[in-house]
């Protein structure tokens, strides 16, 4: 029996990484749904179990066409405006999301869909009040626009699953990276600057810390959630706890790399920058039960792969 399952943002860096492993599996079905504003084609694995259809799920005609045709089983909700500055500089695309949020809900309720899956953030974090940050006691401290929308969005598949049954599952995800990743995002920027000797640039002083989690460890750890039904109607922080600040962040991709980059120091961002950046992991661990993928090795993965 063929499962169904829908991964909207699909040719994102997660959701794309996300569809090429399942489609390793031939018991499932793997449909990408996609505006390709940020994501690409390129990145869809070809594969006869996956299929792709354009559209946006903050339009409901076109989103209600998919899964009015289709039964799905699970759903990932992936789809989202990303990356600091962008989201920044577009607050009312981000905040239309909200509608995005409601649409795929009101019709996975409808298509009795098993599993609802979230991607939310580290960002509803805010400026954190506590480190590492864990899912049920730190404080969320979100400001930015993006951060609301996905805090919202966390608060709508709670009340979804009260008023209808409707189980889901919550990932925070804390700066996951992979081959799959746009140069716009902290870590595949710095390994595209420095495979071309190329300056690499640091807004404030790289005192600011983060923890960056390989896309391996995302996937393996989401498919098991939903293959095994871990951690229902609950969250799970998606990350690594190992911290590392952007200056460091730099210097290290430097130094494996062996470039001759040179790091330049820019005004810090007015807003959107926080200072630290560390989960609680100990819930994905247990899933994992084996060793994360060390930032190092994530590094030279991702250099490898561009070179070619």
């Amino acid at each position: 029996m063929i499962i169904n399952i829908l991964i909207t943002g699909g040719a994102g860096n997660v959701g794309s990484s996300l569809a090429k492993k399942l489609a390793e599996n031939s018991d499932y079905k793997v449909y990408v749904f996609d505006n390709l504003i940020t994501g690409s084609l390129l990145k869809i694995p070809n594969s006869s179990n996956v299929e792709f259809i354009k559209g946006d799920v903050n339009n409901f005609d076109q989103i209600y066409s998919l899964m009015n045709k289709i039964s799905f089983d699970f759903v990932f909700h992936y789809a989202a405006l990303v990356g600091v500055k962008r989201t920044i500089e577009n607050p009312l695309l981000v905040l239309k999301d909200i509608e995005g949020i409601r649409n795929i809900l009101d019709l996975s309720v409808k298509n009795k869909v098993k599993r609802f899956f979230y991607s939310s953030s580290s960002e509803v974090y805010g400026e954190p009040v506590e480190s590492p940050q864990r899912e049920e006691t730190t404080p969320l401290n979100a400001r930015l626009p993006y951060a609301i929308v996905k805090n919202v969005g966390e608060a709508f598949l709670k009340s979804y699953y009260k008023e209808y049954g409707l189980e889901y599952g919550i990932f925070r995800f804390f700066n996951t990276y992979g081959p799959n990743q746009s140069s716009d995002f902290v870590v595949s920027k710095f390994i595209d600057l420095a495979l071309k000797d190329l300056d690499i640039t640091i807004y404030g002083d790289g005192t600011q810390t983060r923890t960056f989690c390989y896309i391996d460890d995302n996937i393996d750890t989401t498919i098991k959630i939903m293959e095994e039904k871990l951690f229902t109607n609950s969250i799970i922080n998606i990350g690594s706890d190992a911290e590392i600040s952007i200056l460091d962040l730099a210097k290290l991709t430097i130094k494996l790399l062996k470039s001759n980059s040179k790091i330049i120091f820019m005004d810090p961002l007015k807003e959107g920058d926080m200072t630290r950046r560390r989960p609680d992991i100990s819930k994905m661990k247990s899933i994992l039960s084996r060793n994360l993928v060390s930032v190092e090795d994530g590094i030279i993965s991702i250099a490898n792969f561009r070179k070619k």
